[in-house]
């Protein structure tokens, strides 16, 4: 374990920025010669009747000091450590079993399909909550084989897991910069403005219709708000698994929002009707009756119609354009 007291200030603060919101917390105001000192030495140079103004003495605060970096230590490799998750089989609603031992590693795209109704957001639900018996599939998801602790199942601040759902609505009067770097300075990332024009940049590419930094929040549609919580999600998000309902429906470039998503290495899940989005994954889970059916490794053959598919769905697009823009259908 890594002696934080011995570390210089002024390194400290480069390594991890948010050591300057602990100092802001107590009150602690650098000079310039403070930068060149160890954390040792600084609190040690501490006035004792200041800090006991604030409660605390010295060698509580360096406790505490300490308590704080090792958790925060801890929570970025606690996010960062999910290599795989395994579903490990329930009961349909007919009491019928779910002879199943499903594994899903990090940089794979599995698809749920099933019938309306048939218990694709159950799925998603149990994973969500990274269930251990205790919901109506009495399913259990297992994190690197291991069942995992009551820390890591209802952690608000480090969830493994991040859901997109159909419907997205804000109702925070912000605009989209400053939407987006209230989440990255609140995550205390380096480099805030950097990350926020890379995200923005990048739900741009998904959107059907580009969006611009000031604009509100409130007034985007639908499908650039799903475009800007993917990009978000995707980039910002700590949560190793990403699970998305209904991708289809977002008016988003679903082949792009998949491959951002591949590139930053989530595990991801996604209940979907389409066939394209189906033959864009991995694998696909056949959900009926409130239980897994069966699991279906995507084939070379079918993904070989992929590019047909794409061709139809883009004929289709065109179409919806035309109508978008007041042209008739009389030739097709």
């Amino acid at each position: 374990m890594k002696d934080f007291l011995k570390l210089i200030i002024g390194n400290g603060l480069n390594e991890f920025p948010y050591i300057a919101d602990f100092l802001d917390s107590y009150g602690l105001v650098l000079r310039d010669d403070d930068y060149e000192k160890s954390f040792f030495s600084y609190f040690n140079s501490l006035d004792e009747d200041i800090l006991e103004d604030k409660g605390i003495n010295i060698e509580i605060l360096k406790e505490q000091f300490l308590q704080f970096m090792i958790a925060m230590e801890s929570s970025v490799e606690a996010d960062s450590d999910v290599e795989y998750i395994t579903i490990l089989g329930g009961y349909n609603k007919f009491g019928e079993k779910e002879d199943i031992e499903l594994c899903i590693k990090k940089g794979e795209v599995v698809s749920i399909v099933g019938p309306t109704g048939s218990g694709k957001s159950r799925l998603l639900a149990d994973i969500e909550w990274i269930a251990q018996g205790d919901t109506p599939t009495r399913r259990h998801i297992l994190v690197n084989g291991k069942l995992p602790d009551k820390k890591r199942r209802f952690s608000i601040d480090h969830k493994l897991v991040a859901q997109l759902s159909q419907n997205m609505n804000f109702v925070m009067d912000l605009t989209v910069e400053e939407f987006i770097k209230m989440h990255a300075e609140s995550r205390l990332v380096e480099s805030v403005e950097e990350k926020v024009s890379i995200i923005i940049n990048e739900a741009n590419k998904l959107a059907g219709e580009k969006f611009l930094p000031d604009t509100p929040i409130t007034s985007l549609s639908g499908g650039q708000s799903r475009a800007l919580m993917i990009a978000d999600t995707a980039i910002l998000s700590k949560s190793p698994i990403v699970l998305i309902d209904e991708i289809e429906n977002a008016g988003i470039d679903r082949k792009k929002a998949l491959e951002l998503l591949i590139k930053e290495e989530k595990i991801v899940l996604m209940a979907t009707h389409d066939p394209i989005l189906a033959l864009m994954g991995d694998r696909r889970i056949v959900i009926k009756n409130g239980g897994i059916h069966k699991v279906i490794d995507v084939t070379e053959k079918e993904k070989s119609n992929l590019d047909y598919l794409q061709e139809l769905d883009n004929k289709l697009l065109e179409l919806r354009n035309k109508i978008r823009q007041g042209e008739t259908l009389e030739s097709i």
